[in-house]
């Protein structure tokens, strides 16, 4: 009698048009799995005025992801996100910034839509797992850095459930950014030598007070110094983020930087210097708190990034009302209400929360 073939694993691969992707895409056709390339589109230029209505990059993207899956002999389609990222991830950026915070959006995009709506696409389609070209790791349901320490994506990461990792790949988290453009050359991937997307998620490289220019009207409001002394004007708060130095318009030898936003009077305060101690906080209140992998007891000693680029920080977690409160080891540098804290032990990713001021 002869054996039963063995189905293939089959996996989606989440395919942006770049070589992160790309190559996750490679290693595991390579690897023997069924993979399949799906393309997201999550915004277009339509219904936007100015500098969006030109530059936005999705077509070229999705011309390029395609690209690539002919290239790789896999399958290759497109399913259209934009009316559920309009309402998970677009409406809450401009609300949390007429708020006067400074929103995450990769955050909410990772959680709403690459990671559950994109799931339940791939699962329709028969998929067993999903993979995408973060530079992050996973194993038995836990969230850890990627080896790469300048590409690490795992801040972005950190409202992820167990469950939604437990059926993820990152191929390429292991790997350093310089291996994966080596690899994609080896393999002649069509995105070997393309630029990496910078910019607001899926948006692309438009500039941010363009962008909130949409759909928030400038307002002129005074900026002051931390003695109370009018020292300048501004558009609006919303347009300024704590810790900013540039495009405050304040003349003089000494650099000025954000310290605080007062949305109610429209108002800037600004501290000079960068060491002022306006500018510092070492007690951090941190809401809407999610552990990955359950509660740890606490208080407990970790490290954490409260932005991006930030390199971890040690710091100890206690609980508090609404929350958790972090006290750093050192003052903290512009901390921002609205943005991530992501708590770390080691590369293992305990979960994380947003700031609040």
């Amino acid at each position: 009698m002869r054996a039963m073939p063995v189905k293939k694993m089959r996996i989606a691969v989440a395919m942006s048009g770049g070589v992160d992707s790309s190559l996750s895409a490679a290693l595991l056709v390579r690897q023997g799995f069924d993979v399949v390339g799906i393309f997201m589109k999550n915004f277009s230029s339509e219904g936007w005025a100015g500098v969006l209505a030109k530059d936005c990059p999705w077509e070229q993207d999705q011309h390029d992801a395609q690209a690539v899956c002919r290239k790789l002999r896999i399958p290759f389609s497109s399913v259209n996100f934009e009316r559920e990222y309009e309402r998970s991830v677009i409406r809450y950026f401009f609300r949390e910034y007429r708020a006067g915070r400074t929103p995450n959006p990769d955050v909410v995009c990772n959680r709403e839509i690459k990671f559950d709506l994109f799931w339940r696409h791939a699962k329709s389609m028969g998929c067993s797992m999903m993979a995408t070209g973060h530079y992050a790791r996973t194993k038995h349901g836990r969230l850890y850095r990627g080896v790469d320490p300048r590409k690490d994506q795992s801040y972005f990461l950190y409202a992820l459930t167990a469950a939604q990792l437990g059926h993820t790949l990152f191929p390429i988290g292991a790997m350093i950014k310089t291996d994966v453009r080596a690899a994609a050359r080896r393999l002649n991937l069509p995105t070997a030598e393309k630029k990496d997307s910078q910019g607001i998620c899926f948006v692309g490289q438009v500039d941010l007070r363009d962008f909130l220019q949409q759909r928030i009207r400038s307002r002129t409001g005074q900026v002051k110094d931390t003695d109370g002394n009018v020292v300048g004007r501004h558009p609006g708060v919303w347009y300024y983020t704590i810790g900013q130095r540039h495009g405050l318009g304040i003349g003089g030898g000494t650099p000025w930087y954000v310290g605080q936003k007062n949305v109610r009077t429209n108002t800037l305060v600004v501290a000079a210097g960068r060491r002022h101690p306006a500018l510092y906080r070492q007690r951090v209140e941190v809401r809407s708190v999610h552990w990955i992998n359950g509660r740890p007891d606490l208080p407990l000693r970790c490290t954490a990034k409260l932005r991006y680029q930030q390199p971890s920080q040690r710091c100890s977690v206690a609980r508090s009302a609404r929350g958790v409160t972090l006290v750093f080891d050192r003052p903290q540098f512009a901390v921002t209400s609205g943005q991530s804290a992501v708590l770390y032990s080691g590369s293992y990713v305990l979960g994380g929360g947003t700031i609040v001021t």
